[in-house]
Formats: structure tokens, sequence, C-alpha cells
């Protein structure tokens, strides 16, 4: 079991990030092997161009990073907050300096595929961080940046739910529902399917909490000395919808009929608040036809709208609740 030590501070102190970086690894571990496996249909369009890349180029070196339990820091800087860019992402890495990407070559790279000789002249030479930076950023604009935009917006679209969660319920409502096997024990988060490690103080420094399209259950951020604060990397709600799961609209459905597919895709879509842009890039849509269509369901009384900050999110509305509940 890991147990965080947790006090008012580092509660006021904890934020949500998104990290392009990290999920590019899942990504990576996902099609190599060594995480849980992709929904079907998504494996089978990515691993022709995964295979490829190993061959192409020398995403192998960055692969034989990847342990089974953990991978290297450098690849997955830490993240600033919710803006984060893979330009970003990208110009951290190839930032780092060689001495600490040595350390963390020496650590991580410890499997049979650390000793192949195309592998090892990467990780040995005097361009390294060069080289593997230049592996990532090609299997980034391959494998995940097209798809990224909606998958970002389901990251985005958890967080506002957290964040709801939070001013409605608190902290610890909040921390419980990112995992089943995480609980709040005597001003501590316990996470019960970690093996037994000595109890992490935050020290006042908060907790990252970052979603995640790709982790298979929950990850964590320990260790020292790389400048990541302690983290939480947990499932994004509204993941399986895009990535392997049901049809967000099954057909034939009595709310397609009596609505419309694309009012009916939005309206089910809400089941957090969102804004038009978010909306746009989860569906596939336009936002000037996701505009459209969110008027309509505003005037028919299904969606209210209400600004947050710089964003105006909608909702569902007790009618629409219960349009989408059947019970209408």
């Amino acid at each position: 079991m890991l147990r965080f030590e947790v006090s008012v501070e580092d509660l006021l102190r904890s934020r949500f990030a998104l990290s392009p970086a990290l999920d590019l690894c899942l990504l990576l571990r996902s099609l190599a092997g060594r995480d849980g496996p992709l929904p079907r249909a998504r494996a089978t369009r990515l691993l022709p161009a995964f295979e490829r890349l190993r061959r192409e180029s020398e995403l192998n070196a960055v692969l034989a990073l990847h342990n089974p339990r953990s991978g290297p820091s450098f690849v997955a800087p830490p993240p600033r907050g919710l803006n984060q860019t893979w330009a970003d992402d990208l110009a951290m890495i190839r930032a780092t300096p060689l001495e600490a990407v040595r350390l963390e070559i020496a650590t991580h790279a410890t499997g049979p595929s650390a000793g192949d000789p195309r592998v090892r002249a990467v990780l040995d030479s005097t361009d390294a961080v060069s080289r593997i930076a230049e592996a990532m950023d090609r299997a980034w604009h391959e494998l995940l940046a097209a798809d990224w935009p909606q998958l970002r917006a389901i990251c985005e679209r958890d967080v506002v739910h957290r964040v709801g969660t939070i001013g409605e319920h608190g902290w610890v409502t909040t921390i419980e529902s990112l995992h089943p096997s995480i609980t709040w024990q005597a001003g501590g988060i316990e996470i019960g399917h970690f093996p037994r490690v000595e109890p992490v103080r935050l020290a006042g420094d908060g907790l990252l909490l970052i979603p995640s399209v790709f982790v298979a259950n929950i990850a964590a951020h320990l260790a020292d000395p790389w400048p990541w604060p302690r983290t939480l990397v947990y499932r994004a709600r509204g993941t399986a919808a895009p990535w392997g799961g049901r049809e967000t609209v099954p057909r034939p459905d009595t709310l397609t009929a009596l609505i419309g597919r694309s009012r009916a895709r939005l309206l089910l879509a809400l089941d957090a608040p969102a804004s038009t842009s978010h909306l746009a890039r989860s569906l596939a849509m336009t936002p000037g036809a996701v505009g459209d269509h969110l008027a309509i369901l505003r005037d028919a009384g299904l969606l209210v709208r209400a600004r947050s900050g710089r964003s105006v999110l909608y909702r569902r509305t007790p009618l629409g609740e219960a349009l989408v509940a059947g019970t209408g």
C-alpha cells in the first residue's frame, strides 16, 4: 500500500496539469506490451506505424529506457499546468543535461533490449539527448498528434468535473473518486494496489494530479532527484468511448430520433460541464456547428450556460437529465 501524508497546506497547493509527453510514453509502453493493452481497433490502427518507427527511427532506444515497472523522468518532464503542449515538453526534453540523462539511462536501461548494439550506440552517444528527443518527436507526430485534440479535450473536461467536485463536496470526495483503490484515512491518501512502501510526505509542496487517457490503472511519481512534485496519474473520465468503448449514441435510438443525431451526441456528452471548444474537439465537430446545436438545445430548455473564468460552460438542466435518462 502507498500512503501520502497530506496536510491542509498540501491540499491548498495541490493542482491539476496535463502532460502530452507522459501520455505519449504510456502509449508507447502499451504498444510495446509493457502496460495494459489498447482497445483492439486502436491497436490495429497504430501498430503498423509503431513497428515501422522501430525499424526506421531510434525509437527502440526510447523503449529500452522503460522497464516493466517504471521509466525515466526526463522523457516526460513535469508539466507546468493545463496549457502544456507537446512543443513545451519537447523543448524541456532537449534541454535536459547529458549528465542527468546518463544517470537515468544507468538506472532504467537494464533489460535485454538495452544490450542491442544499435540501441547501445544511441544510449552511449554524446548526442543521446537529441537523438532520443528526435525519436519521440517522430513518434508523437505519427502515432498521437492527430488524435490529441480529442483526447486533450477529454482530459480538460475531466479537470472541469474534478474542480466542480472539489467546490461541491471537498477534496476528500474528489481524491477518492479518482480510482476505487484510493481512500482517505486519518489525514492521508492511501492507494491499495501499490506494494507497501514507507509513507510519502508532501511537506507542503502539494500533489500534482494528471488525468491520462492511457494509464491502465493509477500511477504515482515519488522519487527524487528529478524535479517532479509528488504526482498521481489517473484515468480520465470518458476515456472509454473514443478508445474502444461503445458509441456515445446507440443506433437506432429514441433520443436521436427525437432531437437529431448531432444534438443527441452533444446532450449525452454533457455528463460534466464543458465549453464549446471542448465539445468540438471531443466529438470531432466544428465549433460553429457545436455552437448552433447548443443554442437550439438551450432554447429548448435542455441546457443552461454559465461563465467559469474565461470559459462559458454548458450543462444539462433537470429536463435535459430526464430526457437522457429516458424519463422525460
